[in-house]
């Protein structure tokens, strides 16, 4: 059985990406008590699921930290389980409560919503590293469902190489492993027949192209990450984010997403997210 427990803060996409889930055939349960986990997998497993999700959060609080252990005895008796955390900036968070006036689950301790936010953040740290991680704090519930389609559509055996975009005026990703700034090179953005155009186009990839530092900036880029890899892999790693930021976000991020990615995906299994295109 392939298990995907989805994980996160309150806020950040967790309803959305159970919707997902449950019309790609997934068997779906929401709020999980996490002592029930293994319970309920193996009652799934023998009732013939082969494809389950179930969402874990903080109000399991105390039991956190048998989560690890919990895996991987499920792991060891050869279900295929993945994690997925969703996460998003707390201005962001703050913002999607006060729009759809819901009460955060942690709120009945006298605390404000932004402490509300900081304690789950707190609480769940530890299970934001057990698997894949989305920021989901720039981006529509559209981008987020396509995100994670392309998710569970991954091959688990194989480490799965991120390439991120950003503009850095919007903040850095919170799920980034890596974070490289080109924000140094030529800006197409200067340029008015290239403004409106992004890194995706030709003529601003013939414009960042022709530049000499573009090109040692990319071998750079490239070189640091080929002799890392490796060791990823060997420390069991199934995914790896890499991010590149310029100001805005469409032209020159985008532009090294595109190639890096081009560059890795003989090799390995790779995705590409351009966050502000989104």
């Amino acid at each position: 059985m392939q298990l995907i427990l989805v994980s996160g803060l309150s806020g950040s996409g967790k309803s959305i990406a159970l919707n997902v889930l449950e019309d790609s055939s997934y068997f779906c349960v929401d709020n999980l008590p996490l002592p029930l986990l293994t319970q309920t997998a193996h009652y799934l497993l023998e009732s013939g699921v082969t494809q389950a999700a179930i969402s874990v959060d903080a109000r399991s609080s105390s039991d956190l930290n048998q989560l690890p252990m919990s895996l991987e005895a499920l792991r060891q008796e050869g279900l295929d389980v993945r994690v997925l955390f969703l996460e998003a900036k707390t201005d962001a968070l703050v913002k999607r409560f006060s729009e759809t006036r819901r009460r955060h689950p942690l709120s009945n301790q006298g605390r404000t919503l932004t402490e509300c936010i900081e304690r789950e953040q707190e609480q769940l740290e530890a299970v934001s590293s057990l698997g894949h991680r989305m920021d989901t704090s720039e981006i529509s519930p559209n981008t987020l469902r396509a995100w994670i389609k392309d998710f569970i559509a991954l091959d688990r055996s194989r480490l799965t190489l991120l390439f991120q975009s950003f503009g850095f005026k919007h903040g850095i990703p919170l799920d980034a492993d890596y974070v490289f700034d080109v924000r140094c090179l030529p800006n197409p953005h200067y340029d008015p027949e290239l403004r409106p155009l992004t890194g995706k186009d030709p003529k601003v990839r013939a414009f960042l192209q022709k530049d000499p530092l573009v090109q040692k900036m990319l071998c750079d880029i490239s070189r640091f990450a080929a002799d890392w890899l490796p060791c990823f892999i060997r420390d069991n790693r199934n995914y790896l984010t890499i991010a590149l930021g310029c100001t805005g976000g469409q032209h020159r991020s985008v532009f090294f997403a595109e190639t890096l990615a081009a560059q890795f995906s003989s090799e390995y299994q790779v995705l590409i997210r351009h966050r502000e295109l989104s």
